[in-house]
């Protein structure tokens, strides 16, 4: 069967003034990187602290994972994990979630925004599965970065969270500690990302993903960080640390 690439749609976006969209940048005056003793450091007090980190997402294996992550786009986490609840006790393989059909699963993600297009990523996708994969996930970035509503972050995500490759998936939440901190600062997330596959210590490698995303959703926030409860504050060379709560 031949098909066509599908538009890579987990590009990271932020809102512009007139309501307009325009790619995620990093600062004009980040500092310089930390050193290697320091990156050391930091993962190693990440590692102390959390040291089996885990996604937020809910899945059964790795195909719900894939659409976890496929519905996650411009989601919260939360608000996916409300909605595959009752759909994945019906459909946790592509050939049921085909059986489920387009309609049955828009119902399902009707709270998650852009639910019609994702309705129809997730019967496109299950179907490809089902006729060119003998219904398994492909362990092949290029495999997986052909499936409608897949793009390089997702299938990042599946690699290292599916099947255990030390990949690193730039988010909003990564983008920003890497260029903060700065751990790997670049210009866009391919670029962050490269960086940081670059330079994590071997030892960290696997989990550097989840510990830096968990990291910036719960403590390295973007409006306001809680530097004064962040175990890196005095490793961390971001100019505008926080004093305290309030």
């Amino acid at each position: 069967m031949t098909r066509r690439k599908q538009a890579a749609p987990d590009k990271i976006t932020a809102p512009a003034k007139a309501g307009l969209v325009k790619p995620l940048t990093a600062r004009a005056t980040t500092p310089e990187p930390v050193d290697a003793a320091t990156l050391r450091e930091i993962f190693a007090r990440l590692s102390a602290a959390n040291p089996e980190p885990r996604s937020d997402l809910e899945y059964v294996n790795p195909y719900t994972l894939l659409v976890a992550v496929v519905l996650s786009a411009q989601a919260t986490d939360k608000s996916v994990n409300i909605a595959t609840a009752p759909l994945f006790a019906r459909a946790d393989n592509p050939a049921a979630m085909l059986e489920l059909g387009e309609e049955v699963v828009r119902h399902h993600i009707r709270t998650i925004g852009l639910f019609n297009t994702k309705a129809k990523n997730v019967i496109a996708l299950s179907r490809i599965l089902v006729e060119e994969h003998g219904g398994a996930v492909p362990r092949e970035r290029e495999h997986l970065e052909v499936l409608p509503g897949v793009g390089k972050k997702t299938a990042s995500v599946v690699l290292n969270v599916a099947f255990g490759e030390p990949t690193i998936a730039v988010d909003t939440h990564i983008f920003r500690v890497s260029n903060r901190i700065p751990l790997a600062p670049g210009s866009t997330t391919d670029k962050v990302q490269a960086g940081l596959e670059a330079i994590v210590p071997e030892p960290y490698r696997l989990d550097a993903h989840h510990w830096l995303i968990l990291h910036g959703r719960y403590t390295c926030k973007a409006r306001k960080p809680e530097c004064w409860r962040c175990a890196i504050a005095d490793l961390c060379r971001y100019p505008d640390k926080t004093s305290g709560p309030g």
